[in-house]
């Protein structure tokens, strides 16, 4: 039975070719996502923008997240989230904050109170104030630095400082262009998303020292082949490995985007933008980078310095005798006796 591939084996694709057009294009998308982020802004959910929280429990039966998500848009709330937990008749409903200040908000609670009563009951509300949102926010940037630090220590002591630095280099690309993605698209910013980036981050540190192990691996094996052939020889090996791997998730993903509802439409949206940028950047961001650190096949450079001054005495001995070759011939042209040259 033939294996289904989505690579072809012993591929020579000469990756390193595409490190000058690669890095300016990054460089433009990076300043881009900036530009977004300070100028268009992130779409901040209820859990960083403040907003109402209810909790609501069925009369009779369970609760209907759909009849709730249709009720709570003809009430004009803006960005609801609904979400069912615990048992089968309880459910959250959260709504943003409204145009008018704390009368407006409580004018809300009161529609969507009298929408529900009939079928729900009313357990508890919450509101969530701008303060508890700038914990939030800062809480999760505290995290993801925090996680980024962490795994700079990992790849320091794990590879040598080059290899630690160009996935850092790497990993800082994907979260910046996903961030971007964000503002670009206005996808709802929320702690659903904050996971999302953390999971970038994980897949694409898991991609990118797939590859420098890799390389690692090929430079103790060819010692007598430079940086730019060993790395594009390493990442063609593992070419198979990391389509199969990207395609996989990728195909997952689509699914819940597809099919997992309004609840996590952001989360998925952003990690398959995120699986394309870590696969590509674990490519053509971090490898190219170890040439650009100064990262050399020291066994391979003291072999060749020792052949070329091995050959360097030959090749003075072929200068003289050429010399007096050439002299003699003058001589001799000339009708004179050439003299003898002492070596």
């Amino acid at each position: 039975m033939k294996l289904l591939r989505l690579a072809p084996e012993n591929t020579k694709f000469p990756f390193m070719r595409f490190r000058r057009v690669s890095y300016p294009m990054s460089a433009t998308l990076s300043i881009i996502a900036v530009l977004l982020f300070v100028f268009v802004h992130m779409n901040f959910g209820i859990d960083f923008a403040g907003g109402t929280v209810m909790e609501l429990r069925a009369k009779g039966g369970s609760a209907e997240v759909g009849t709730l998500r249709a009720i709570a848009e003809k009430l004009n709330l803006g960005d609801v989230e609904i979400q069912a937990f615990g048992t089968q008749s309880d459910a959250t409903l959260r709504f943003g904050l409204q145009p008018g200040g704390d009368v407006a908000q409580q004018a809300a609670v009161e529609r969507v109170r009298a929408a529900v009563e009939n079928d729900y009951e009313l357990r508890r509300v919450e509101v969530v104030g701008p303060r508890v949102s700038n914990e939030l926010v800062q809480s999760g940037t505290l995290g993801v630095v925090l996680s980024i630090i962490a795994v700079l220590g990992y790849l320091w002591f794990r590879f040598e400082w080059q290899f630690a630095i160009s996935a850092v280099i790497a990993t800082m690309h994907d979260l910046l262009l996903t961030v971007g993605f964000f503002a670009l698209t206005q996808l709802e910013f929320n702690t659903t998303s904050i996971a999302a980036i953390l999971t970038i981050v994980g897949y694409s540190l898991n991609e990118t020292v797939v590859v420098l192990d890799r390389i690692r691996e090929m430079m103790r094996k060819y010692k007598k082949m430079g940086a730019a052939q060993i790395i594009d020889m390493s990442i063609n090996a593992v070419l198979p490995r990391t389509i199969m791997t990207a395609t996989t998730v990728f195909l997952a993903l689509l699914s819940l985007a597809i099919f997992g509802g309004q609840v996590i439409r952001s989360f998925s949206l952003a990690m398959i933008w995120g699986i394309v940028v870590a696969t590509y950047s674990s490519v053509f961001i971090c490898s190219p980078m170890l040439i650009y650190l100064g990262l050399r096949n020291e066994d391979g450079e003291r072999v060749g310095s020792a052949a070329s001054d091995d050959a360097a005495p030959k090749q003075e001995k072929q200068s003289k005798a050429g010399a007096a070759a050439a002299k003699a011939g003058s001589a001799k042209a000339s009708g004179k006796r050439a003299k003898p040259t002492t070596a």
